[in-house]
């Protein structure tokens, strides 16, 4: 359990490029799939299908799709950064400004399109890697009663933790690429790998070993009595 437990503290998303001549064994690719195999959804609905890519010509033009930063997404992103280690500490959650580029720092930011350059700097390129999971849903079918399927998002998202941490414990880095699932982007992935229209993309992920070690950067959560109460909301006596 201890073990478990460290895994869960060191799991962290890895925004490197991967190394792609140093490929993900099948057996550690079928492991981290067992992972996902098992994961709680409601129901037991198992309302997901998943796309294995490890063709290069693929990966290439994945890679190749123009992401721009939404103004929304700068924004809101600003609510959530801390510009000292010392703030972020107080907070307890967010991040680090220094994550990201000095335009994404801005509350005010606005999108230039007639500026060329501009365009080119909002920009994310996706890293390279060996390999990339694709995992895909029917919007169509949600889980009894569940408003929004608000169970089969969650579904989704157990799926998604247990194969990070299969794969970390594999040694494996792993990174959420969610700009590939929606709007234009979204279409374009689904017309490259022939996904089917009554399916949404809920999460990408890149999987492979970083051609460097990732920085160390300051991590922070909330303590168990900031968030816990016991019998009745409000009540801090857990400690």
């Amino acid at each position: 359990m201890k073990d478990l437990l460290k895994l869960m503290q060191k799991r962290q998303s890895v925004r490197l490029p991967f190394d792609t001549k140093h490929p993900i064994t099948k057996d550690d690719l079928l492991q981290i799939l067992e992972a996902g195999r098992w994961a709680p959804t409601a129901h037991n609905m198992q309302n997901f299908e998943l796309i294995v890519i490890d063709d290069e010509e693929l990966l290439e033009s994945i890679e190749d799709i123009k992401r721009p930063v939404s103004e929304t997404f700068v924004r809101e992103n600003y609510l959530q950064l801390s510009f000292s280690e010392e703030e972020l500490l107080k907070k307890k959650s967010g991040v680090l400004a220094a994550m990201f580029p000095p335009s994404w720092r801005n509350p005010d930011f606005r999108l230039d399109i007639s500026d060329e350059k501009a365009d080119l700097s909002m920009q994310r390129p996706i890293q390279g890697c060996p390999v990339m999971l694709v995992i895909v849903y029917d919007p169509a079918r949600r889980a009894p009663a569940s408003e929004g399927d608000f169970l089969g998002i969650l579904s989704l998202g157990c799926v998604m933790e247990n194969m990070w941490l299969m794969a970390n414990s594999l040694g494996i880095s792993f990174h959420i690429v969610s700009s590939l699932s929606s709007g234009a982007v979204g279409k374009e992935v689904k017309n490259i790998l022939h996904i089917p229209g009554n399916l949404d993309i809920a999460f990408s992920c890149r999987l492979g070993y970083p051609i460097s070690a990732p920085a160390e950067y300051l991590r922070v959560r909330r303590d168990i009595k900031d968030f816990a109460s016991h019998n009745k909301f409000g009540s801090k006596d857990l400690e």
